[in-house]
């Protein structure tokens, strides 16, 4: 007789203000610095997952689309992590994803990806592990989904040495303040250069990656206060030095890459013509062309109409701070 275990976990994307950007442990995924994020509302994953004693391998859906062999290894390689836990190796999974965000295209399908699934697990494995140490699991699917599994404003701290259980994320600011993030999509398309192989080729080539660690020590100790204040201009002014940083960077490897396209420069623009107006509006990009403006709630229509002469209407989303990854109801 079949023996089953299924759940279906939501996950929200998270944009981080002080980057992720590099590994000191490849395997383990474990950062070179800290970083800080914040959850958002707007995209999301969906992920049900069906362990399932009858299965001979691992079979993973994402959009209703069967996956090719190298993507299903990459889940398998993930779900090891709790079958392992379980005492369970050789429990296979139906693995069923919906990303309600453009995969690939720099705004953090990945990171609410790998919660969801790790959720999922967690919870049809009835494993009850602690939100600290599962994320410690999501960490080494994407290294940003450490902070999807938490809402608000989260910290995941790097840890020390080797040792895996020392880099976790954790919950800063619940975020209930005169937030938003106002989207502007560039590009839905998968970007160019995948994340990983940019933040390595960065760290191997860039003359100012040197600097990249303490830049980002300095900026998680000016914008912590600032968020605590619910100090936007603050925030806001440190967020978008420490994206020019990170983007700088890539713009000095050898050879030289960016993520950006016209538009986003276009965008960015828009930004700043803002501020000249009274407007406060910061930028952050990650690994991808689409510009994200930090703001108030409360005028983020009026910088999303901002961008209409120039920007479709699908293309710039409103997002407010979102909550914490939890289990889908069952249909």
């Amino acid at each position: 007789m079949n023996e089953i275990h299924s759940a279906g976990y939501r996950a929200h994307t998270n944009i981080a203000l002080i980057k992720y950007w590099g590994k000191r442990n490849k395997e383990l995924f474990l950062p070179v610095t800290s970083s800080l994020s914040l959850t958002l509302d707007a995209f999301y994953t969906d992920t049900h997952v069906e362990f399932d004693t009858s299965l001979t391998g691992d079979v993973f859906y994402l959009g209703g689309e069967l996956q090719n062999e190298a993507n299903t290894a990459k889940v398998s390689r993930f779900l090891d992590l709790f079958r392992e836990t379980a005492g369970k190796p050789n429990l296979y999974a139906k693995v069923t994803s919906v990303n309600h965000v453009p995969t690939a295209a720099g705004l953090a399908s990945s990171a609410s990806a790998f919660a969801a699934l790790a959720g999922a697990c967690n919870l049809a494995l009835d494993l009850q592990l602690d939100a600290q140490t599962l994320s410690t699991y999501a960490r080494q699917g994407s290294g940003s989904a450490s902070r999807s599994l938490l809402g608000g404003f989260v910290e995941w701290h790097k840890g020390e040495g080797d040792e895996s259980a020392s880099s976790y994320a954790e919950a800063f600011d619940d975020a209930d303040w005169d937030l938003a993030m106002v989207f502007v999509i560039i590009n839905r398309n998968a970007k160019k250069i995948d994340s990983r192989l940019g933040m390595e080729h960065t760290n191997q080539t860039s003359p100012f990656y040197a600097l990249w660690p303490q830049e980002v020590e300095k900026d998680l100790a000016m914008i912590k206060p600032a968020i605590k204040a619910h100090d936007l201009d603050t925030v806001g002014q440190i967020a978008e030095h420490n994206a020019m940083k990170m983007h700088a960077m890539t713009i000095a490897a050898k050879p030289s890459f960016t993520y950006w396209e016209p538009a986003s420069i276009e965008a960015m623009t828009i930004v700043r013509e803002l501020r000249e107006q009274g407007i406060p509006a910061y930028i952050t990009m990650d690994a991808g062309p689409n510009v994200k403006v930090l703001c108030r709630a409360s005028q983020a229509e009026t910088i999303k109409a901002a961008f209409a002469p120039r920007f479709g209407a699908d293309q710039v989303v409103i997002a407010k701070p979102g909550p914490a990854a939890h289990p889908l109801e069952k249909e």
